[in-house]
């Protein structure tokens, strides 16, 4: 049995202008230890995926199908069920940590009261493993500086307070949000690093939630690419990386600057994101996409593999073998 299994979830908003279709008919499984990148443009229904498995959803928000953590639904617990599991073992780090954590209160107490709440410890010892994962995190002093409030930190080290408050109890699931969006590339570097070091020493399966591309190549095992709240392309970062296969992912990876392509002109993909309140009848990026036919306007493409012996799935109507050219040209210049 995979730790986690998201069967057909779908994610719908009611608005004044009816309903909004953030995330429609997306499966994947994670195993313990993975690592999982989810990748697209802002509005691609990355977000949404795992706020609706974690119950953090507005409330005009409402989800269909399974996200099945060791068989139990996530998506059908109650409100105290669904408390017991968040933050114990499925924990999340969130894109802005100076929101995401309490002004008003020291980070000792934001950590102690988990510890408290979850594994029933009291404020001295709680206290104590708190600035464990402090030391974990690389953040220096640890003992000195866990008294201090979030503004007394630096957008890094805030960062490195989250990921250690949702690594206080262990989790088995690790959600990150853009994790590293609002740093610089070095303490980007350090981040995804101290991931890395900490999936191998708790085992923690992760799902990272990036619009970059190689924040995914340095830490992932699989990829799943979103477009218009589908799933375009899934499948191992070598294959995603090296043999894409939907005009999509092609033309992700045809807009990323590259070393080895000096005076090299970058790809772009023409338009915009579609309406998720009138999304197209048929393939959401058909309206984007110079590969597109009438059948990719009128007919949406099941997520299958992308060939006969193939472990990548993708939702086009054209076969693989003529995007292959492109593709060939986009990874090897």
């Amino acid at each position: 049995m995979s730790l986690l299994k998201v069967n057909d979830l779908g994610v719908q908003f009611q608005t004044h202008d009816g309903f909004v279709y953030a995330v429609n008919g997306v499966n994947f499984e994670l195993d313990r230890g993975q690592t999982l990148g989810i990748v697209g443009e802002s509005g691609s229904g990355k977000s949404q995926s795992v706020l609706a498995m974690m119950g953090l959803l507005a409330k005009n928000g409402r989800t269909t199908g399974e996200a099945l953590y060791k068989g139990k639904n996530l998506l059908t617990m109650s409100p105290r069920e669904m408390n017991q599991i968040r933050g114990d073992r499925v924990s999340m780090i969130f894109q802005d940590p100076m929101t995401s954590l309490n002004p008003y209160l020291t980070v000792e107490r934001q950590m102690t009261e988990v510890l408290e709440l979850h594994k029933n410890m009291t404020r001295k010892a709680a206290k104590k493993r708190a600035i464990e994962l402090l030391e974990a995190v690389r953040i220096p002093e640890a003992a000195r500086r866990i008294d201090m409030y979030p503004h007394e930190f630096s957008g890094g080290m805030r960062q490195r307070v989250m990921i250690a408050m949702a690594l206080l109890c262990e989790p088995e699931v690790l959600i990150a949000d853009e994790p590293t969006t609002a740093l610089d590339v070095t303490v980007q570097a350090q981040i995804l690093s101290l991931l890395k070091d900490l999936q191998r020493d708790f085992g923690t399966a992760i799902i990272m939630i990036t619009h970059d591309l190689g924040v995914v190549a340095g830490l992932c095992e699989n990829v799943m690419v979103m477009y218009g709240g589908r799933v375009m392309e899934y499948g191992s970062a070598n294959d995603i990386f090296y043999h894409p296969s939907h005009p999509y992912t092609i033309g992700l990876l045809g807009a990323l600057p590259r070393l080895d392509h000096e005076g090299g002109e970058l790809m772009s993909i023409p338009g915009n994101p579609p309406n998720m309140a009138n999304l197209p009848k048929g393939c959401p990026f058909s309206e984007r996409c110079s590969f597109a036919s009438e059948q990719c306007v009128n007919e949406l493409p099941p997520l299958v593999p992308s060939t006969a012996d193939s472990t990548v799935l993708r939702a086009c109507h054209r076969p693989a073998e003529q995007l292959a050219q492109l593709s060939e040209e986009v990874v090897h210049g």
